[in-house]
């Protein structure tokens, strides 16, 4: 009788899952943790990647992971944990995890050996299909294990690459399309293949394929054409600033060697607006830091530079600090200022107001939105004179 109860009880257990949809583990389960309660219960781990200003996130968890056939394809197989990757356990987890796109949804096996992963949010029939395709062991833990143990066989490399490309993991993408690039960094660029390897993989500015490449372009545009090239190499030295500027609780601070070895790469390459990638670092961490009299220096420092033109645009985004009517700073008065020198000018017809940024068409000329700004410091109505 004892045996058919509890038999019993296991059956109603298992309809109830399900007869619902997706059953997270409660908020503040670590991966360590999930991993844990998948051994005991013999199941693989889903970890649902987002961040709370994520629409397709929300989209997911409105709408997908309620489904009875989402709950009832994934409650049986998966732990099933979601994680806020801007969280303080999340933050070094994304990094760790190399997630660059919100949602990404990784599985692991029960050690916490990552399996597969997909990114971005779609349909139930999608979401359960991508699921199953993901959970297949690829062997992507053994092309790993043989990076790591120094195989740099070539085509093994572009299998590899491959292998780090489908999933997302654009840091060790980067090493092993250097480890592919170095060797030939000055001849690389008349290979059409190895071309689109640079230009997918590489993020690192200190490569040898891309300081050579930065330096001496023309092979690679001769391939590629001009404008890509040039976007690569901003892209590069644009985003390398994230990695020099370390955020924590609530501010940030400056990795003082790193960015000096950041400087010195500009002033090697010859860049003439070497400057503008500089004091955009410098200003972007002032405004994390909360501190607005070296935020408007460096602001300052940049307009004043002869090889470097801040647009309209720019202007609107360096005076978001400044919005509260409230403020009455030195400071805001500064931008301010800024802003109505940017505006006269344009109405004097010595600058012209921005009606497009790169392809995109803006609902409204650039003077429409700065003289917005001004009137929002102001508290005044949005179209006042």
């Amino acid at each position: 009788m004892k045996k058919i109860t509890l038999t019993l009880i296991a059956l109603i257990a298992t309809v109830a899952m399900m007869a619902q949809g997706m059953a997270f583990e409660p908020e503040g389960t670590t991966l360590e943790q999930a991993a844990a309660k998948a051994k005991a219960e013999n199941k693989l781990i889903f970890l649902d990647c987002f961040t709370q200003w994520c629409g397709p996130c929300k989209k997911m968890a409105r709408d997908v992971f309620p489904q009875e056939t989402v709950g009832a394809f994934m409650n049986p197989r998966y732990i099933n944990i979601k994680i806020d990757m801007e969280s303080a356990y999340g933050a070094p987890l994304a990094k760790k995890l190399q997630i660059q796109a919100y949602p990404t949804f990784v599985i692991f096996n029960a050690d916490a050996q990552e399996i597969g992963r997909f990114v971005g949010g779609c349909a139930a029939e999608a979401f359960i299909k991508n699921v199953e395709e993901k959970s297949k062991d690829n062997s992507s833990a053994d092309l790993q294990q043989r990076w790591q143990s120094g195989d740099r066989d070539p085509e093994f490399l572009k299998t590899y690459l491959a292998t780090l490309n489908a999933s997302y993991k654009g840091d060790e993408a980067n090493l092993v399309a250097e480890a592919i690039l170095d060797p030939q960094a000055e001849t690389f660029a008349a290979d059409s293949a190895l071309s689109m390897i640079f230009m997918r993989n590489i993020t690192n500015p200190f490569s040898k394929a891309f300081t050579y490449t930065a330096k001496h372009p023309e092979a690679l545009k001769a391939t590629l054409g001009e404008m890509p090239v040039e976007m690569k190499i901003r892209n590069v030295l644009g985003n390398f600033p994230r990695q020099v500027i370390n955020e924590h609780d609530g501010t940030a601070d400056l990795d003082q060697a790193q960015f000096d070895r950041y400087v010195a790469l500009l002033n090697e390459l010859k860049l003439a607006d070497a400057d503008h990638y500089r004091l955009s670092t410098l200003i972007t961490l002032s405004s994390k830091q909360k501190d607005y009299v070296s935020y408007m220096k460096y602001i300052k420092e940049y307009l004043k530079n002869k090889n470097l033109d801040a647009d309209d645009m720019q202007l609107a985004r360096w005076a978001q600090p400044f919005s509260n009517p409230a403020d009455q700073s030195a400071q805001k008065a500064e931008m301010k200022k800024i802003l109505q020198k940017r505006l006269d000018d344009i109405r004097a017809g010595k600058r012209q107001s921005m009606s497009t940024v790169g392809n995109m068409r803006l609902s409204r000329p650039t003077d429409d939105l700065l003289q917005t700004i001004i009137n929002a410091m102001d508290g005044k109505m949005p179209n006042s004179k």
